[in-house]
């Protein structure tokens, strides 16, 4: 009887969008994020200028200083991140 010791390796789904700003990145839209992001079970991060942070801290968010105009991605890995990514999106996209 032969058994393989060849290690089996799974990944996790990954997902990832990139966002416009369409307004500041303040407070209640930070709050909304971090809520949001802690209802999934996904790794979730938000990327802008070169700093990546998790979403699931208001201060966090608050800390990356995106505004109006700039690009935000969203990457997440887990068996929920394509909806992860979705609903931080939706939130991002809508913020004012």
């Amino acid at each position: 009887m032969s058994t393989s010791s060849e290690p089996t390796t799974t990944t996790a789904p990954q997902h990832e969008t990139a966002v416009v700003l369409p307004a500041n990145l303040h407070a209640r839209p930070a709050g909304q994020l971090a809520r949001a992001a802690a209802g999934f079970t996904s790794a979730i991060r938000l990327e802008y200028a070169g700093r990546t942070v998790n979403p699931t801290g208001v201060l966090a968010v608050m800390g990356l200083g995106a505004t109006f105009g700039s690009t935000v991605t969203i990457r997440a890995e887990g068996h929920d991140a394509e909806e992860a990514v979705t609903a931080l999106s939706r939130i991002l996209m809508n913020a004012e």
